[in-house]
């Protein structure tokens, strides 16, 4: 990965403890500037509007407003903010239902903290961070609804080629990874993601993979 300027960082979490934990934890880390820090959704959204960051650490319960409702309200206005839901929760109905929601990874507080760093660094390069807890859940969910599966009218079809670079980021091969093994250029893979988020209507890569999964399109 190759940064020419820090990584701006924020924390919104209730817990003053955890955010000094959190803030210790980054301070020594290359490429990685906190600029604030928010204690509720509300104080959150208002800080954002002051001075945007690129990468979220976001809590799910806060006062005032929660990070469900926070999340919602940040995906109209900040398309591009990496948003990494850090959290004491790991139910999979709601990691699944967070990264529906535009989540770009979902990580519990107890996350090693050179796992959150390189979180951070995934988001960055390659829009998502999808770890053994993500995984879970999102297949959890898709077998669940293995008799009720809703499938669209009229499936997108894609081709050889990003059916592969589709199995490829399922299996959470990096940008250049992938341009390695597909033989095309970062530049081009990034392109052809973004063309597929796009003929589904997909927010984000995890609901382009579920797309997918729902669909049959991956083994």
């Amino acid at each position: 990965m190759s940064l020419t300027e820090p990584i701006k960082v924020a924390i919104a979490d209730d817990h003053k403890i955890f955010r000094d934990g959190i803030k210790m934890a980054l301070s020594g880390k290359e490429y990685i500037k906190i600029i604030w820090e928010a204690e509720d959704g509300k104080d959150l959204l208002h800080k954002i509007k002051i001075k945007m960051p690129s990468v979220l650490l976001m809590d799910i319960r806060m006062p005032e407003m929660d990070g469900v409702n926070a999340i919602s309200l940040l995906r109209k206005e900040y398309e591009d903010l990496k948003i990494i839901v850090l959290t004491m929760y790991d139910d999979q109905e709601m990691i699944s239902k967070m990264m529906e929601m535009g989540a770009n990874a979902y990580l519990t507080k107890t996350t090693d903290p050179e796992e959150i760093y390189n979180a951070i660094l995934t988001c960055m390069n390659d829009d998502f961070y999808f770890n053994d807890l993500v995984n879970k859940a999102v297949l959890l969910k898709l077998q669940t609804k293995k008799g009720t599966r809703q499938y669209y009218p009229n499936p997108v079809k894609f081709s050889e080629k990003e059916v592969n670079i589709l199995k490829l980021i399922a299996e959470d091969k990096t940008t250049e990874e992938i341009s390695k093994e597909v033989f095309l250029s970062p530049r081009t893979i990034e392109t052809i993601r973004q063309n597929m988020k796009t003929k589904v209507g997909a927010k984000t890569i995890a609901g382009l993979v579920m797309y997918a999964m729902r669909n049959k399109l991956l083994d």
